[in-house]
């Protein structure tokens, strides 16, 4: 990190060592209008307000919002000089991402169930030995194992 008297100002390598990132992660963040760097020659120079936007940046994406809202929602924190314009975006938004998660469980949930009632059928149907496979009922062996049409209901 570099001081100057007016503000302090970091390199892309400091913020990548700070969140543990990859150079090329923040670059990926910077062409989708996340952080906006200044520049000194051919680098890239940025300052508090991209600090703090990467560290809501990457606090979005662990909630799982997608690139896009995140913009909008920093977007409005640049432009609000009250901060419940933010919230109340953040609200809906947190609502909105909410609610597709309880729906992801309840489909998750629902497929568990369905797994295990596979599982149970499936046991069921070894226990009462109506799949045994390559064995015949004369001493021979068998010709061609015939295909057994299994049905899980």
């Amino acid at each position: 990190m570099v001081a100057s008297d007016a503000k302090t100002t970091y390199t892309i390598t400091d913020l990548a060592r700070e969140f543990g990132l990859t150079t090329r992660a923040i670059r990926f963040y910077e062409d989708h209008g996340l952080l906006s760097p200044s520049r000194r020659g051919r680098n890239r120079v940025y300052d508090k307000r991209d600090l703090v936007r990467l560290k809501l940046t990457l606090r979005g994406k662990r909630l799982g919002l997608p690139l896009s809202e995140i913009r909008e929602l920093l977007d409005i924190y640049d432009a609000a000089r009250d901060e419940s314009v933010q919230l109340t975006e953040f609200l809906a938004t947190l609502s909105r991402r909410r609610e597709l998660l309880e729906q992801q469980l309840e489909d998750i949930q629902a497929t568990l169930t369905e797994i295990r009632s596979f599982e149970s059928q499936c046991r069921r149907l070894l226990d009462r030995g109506v799949v045994k496979a390559g064995t015949a009922k004369t001493g021979a062996a068998p010709a061609k194992p015939r295909a057994r049409k299994l049905t899980l209901t």
